[in-house]
């Protein structure tokens, strides 16, 4: 099986400081790979370049698309990158609020981005939008109210849904569950992993919860300084930590 990302020695420097060095994987279709790492980790530097929010300084980003195979994204025009963002991509940002127009109803975020790819049909869209709100368990008659109306947990489900409706290939997330309450976490989490398992989603997620990505996560990089310090199954490095920072993660959560 061909990986459906294939990256090769990314780095991203700020002046002296790294941002992330020298990091490489492969992603393979339906595969969830998680991030883990303290806050200044460079986890969430790598995410970025990988979406093609940050331009790295070093490294190959391959994709592979759905007409042409393999293709380097960095080397995609920007209105390349920007339809690709919005039919086998998408980003769930950690604050809802950064990925919805909160001026436009929960029904219009869903389809702006079917709109985005080409839909006119306004029954068609409205139709479309009601049928994902319902499999983000948000009911039917709030289609036309606005995202400021939601909570927390319904504004990232809503975002969500307003991602997935193009039916992308690869998914990313930026600490998903953060800022939410436990049993909002929960709830969204089991949506998540029934999504990622019903449409065969690859993932990337980037979180510091180890709870997260051994729910989610088939694969596990851990990230220290800019650098990959340790890479395996997600219960293998969990369950048996070979990396010093990785045991003091894992023994950190277990003291809470």
């Amino acid at each position: 099986m061909k990986p459906l990302l294939a990256v090769e020695g990314i780095s991203k420097f700020y002046g002296r400081r790294i941002g992330c060095a020298s990091v490489s994987f492969d992603l393979y279709p339906g595969e969830v790979l998680g991030i883990v790492g303290e806050s200044g980790s460079g986890k969430s530097t790598l995410l970025n370049c990988l979406a093609g929010h940050l331009t790295p300084d070093l490294g190959q980003i391959m994709f592979h698309t759905r007409t042409s195979g393999m293709q380097d994204i960095l080397q995609m025009s920007e209105s390349e990158r920007r339809m690709l963002s919005r039919t086998d991509w998408a980003f769930v940002h950690q604050h809802a609020r950064d990925g919805l127009r909160m001026s436009v109803s929960a029904g219009g975020n869903v389809g702006e981005r079917l709109m985005a790819v080409g839909e006119r049909h306004y029954g068609q869209i409205r139709e479309k939008a009601i049928d994902w709100l319902s499999r983000v368990e948000i009911a039917s008659d709030r289609v036309d109210d606005r995202p400021t109306a939601f909570s927390g947990g319904m504004q990232q489900r809503l975002q969500i849904a307003r991602n997935l409706v193009t039916g992308p290939r690869l998914v990313f997330m930026d600490e998903p569950t953060g800022g939410l309450d436990v049993s909002v976490q929960a709830r969204l989490l089991d949506l998540l992993r029934g999504l990622v398992r019903e449409m065969g989603l690859s993932a990337i997620i980037v979180t510091h919860d180890l709870a997260v990505v051994r729910l989610l996560a088939d694969r596990l990089m851990v990230m220290k300084d800019g650098y990959v310090v340790e890479t395996g199954l997600t219960d293998q490095v969990l369950d048996d930590p070979q990396h010093a920072y990785t045991q003091l993660l894992v023994s950190s959560v277990l003291q809470v």
